[in-house]
């Protein structure tokens, strides 16, 4: 009896692990599926115009005493009220039903600004959220509108800020007007991209042009070399390689990637003075940086402002909508990165201590 109490009692731990196994096996492939159906990221919209009002708000709550607060709240009801009635009267007078019985918006609306933001690095990986937010922008942006871009980026991979460069494109293709802000820097790469704007604001110190290219590799043949270590390199097509990290640099592959290099720098003054042909392109085409004055002296830029003020001047005119596209990131990844993203905070601190302590 007590032999089959144990045999019953393993059947029942044996069950019960095969049904957990299952249990894990089915939510994994139903989260799978979910997954499969969902977004790859969500996009968010922000209503400038509210945000300045609120700061705004906060602010005269504290400065202003109670009477003055409450008079100021009362006016600005009134206006807002008045504002709504002169909106719904314009679109009663002046909209036109569509087929389905909507009315449809028409030059009446109050124009609209959408705000994109590209913070670039190497490889430029936030053009995929760039990409999805011009999708979304060109739903409803119409030529009265306008996108204004907060460009920050050193530059990078050239493949990948043509790439960035031709998304903006798609906003001249539609005719509607594109202003791009430089708060900080905008060079080599990110000037290409920030060339192509109707209209270019820089700061006053932000960095611009750096309009060049660049090929650059350590050499450790003759480290292999000299600890005898062969490194075999087979390819078909005279120029498939021409120089790398493992083998003798040759005069021959040296031309070739020079020659390369000087195309690639022609083309890149090509799309500067297509896309910017008020600039003398020999004068600034030389791998050189400015700060937004001397840009602007050079025509590399048509305004010298922040994107902070333009952006509070056009509240006043227009309605401001943020766009973001934020790509869904896997817990795993969100975790390398969070680790990576402390070291190398830990690392700019005390980098910054070591430098500051030279000068005490």
């Amino acid at each position: 009896m007590e032999y089959l109490f144990e045999y019953g009692m393993f059947l029942a731990k044996t069950l019960t692990i095969v049904l957990a196994f299952m249990a894990i096996v089915t939510i994994m492939v139903a989260a799978g599926q979910r997954r499969r159906h969902m977004p790859r990221g969500n996009i968010s919209v922000t209503h400038l115009n509210r945000e300045l009002d609120s700061l705004k708000d906060s602010l005269q709550r504290v400065v202003l005493d109670k009477f003055a607060f409450k008079k100021y709240l009362k006016a600005e009801k009134k206006r807002e009220k008045a504002e709504a009635k002169q909106l719904k009267l314009s679109a009663e007078q002046s909209g036109v039903q569509g087929a389905d019985g909507a009315v449809e918006e028409d030059d009446s609306r109050r124009r609209r600004v959408f705000v994109l933001d590209f913070d670039g690095d190497m490889e430029a990986s936030g053009l995929e959220s760039l990409r999805q937010e011009i999708t979304a922008v060109l739903t409803m942006a119409e030529p009265k509108d306008e996108v204004m871009l907060r460009l920050e980026s050193p530059g990078g991979l050239v493949h990948a800020y043509g790439l960035a460069s031709s998304q903006l494109l798609r906003f001249k293709q539609k005719e509607i007007p594109l202003t791009i802000c430089v708060d900080k820097v905008a060079a080599s790469g990110g000037y290409m991209m920030a060339c192509v704007a109707d209209r270019l604001i820089a700061a006053p110190f932000a960095i611009l042009g750096s309009i060049g290219v660049l090929v650059q590799m350590p050499n450790i043949h003759r480290l292999l070399k000299k600890n005898d270590v062969d490194f075999e390199l087979i390819t078909a097509g005279e120029y498939k390689r021409t120089m790398t990290p493992f083998t003798e640099v040759t005069e021959k592959g040296r031309d070739k990637l020079k020659q390369d290099v000087e195309e690639m720098h022609v083309l890149f003054k090509q799309w500067v003075k297509q896309y910017r042909p008020i600039v003398d392109i020999d004068q600034i085409a030389t791998g050189e940086t400015w700060v937004g004055l001397q840009a602007q002296e050079r025509q590399m830029v048509d305004m010298i402002s922040t994107s902070d003020d333009y952006i509070i001047q056009a509240c006043e005119q227009a309605d401001v909508y943020e766009v973001a596209y934020e790509i869904r990131i896997p817990l795993g990844e969100k975790i390398g990165g969070a680790l990576q993203k402390a070291m190398d905070k830990t690392l700019m601190v005390w980098w910054q201590r070591l430098r500051s302590s030279r000068y005490l």
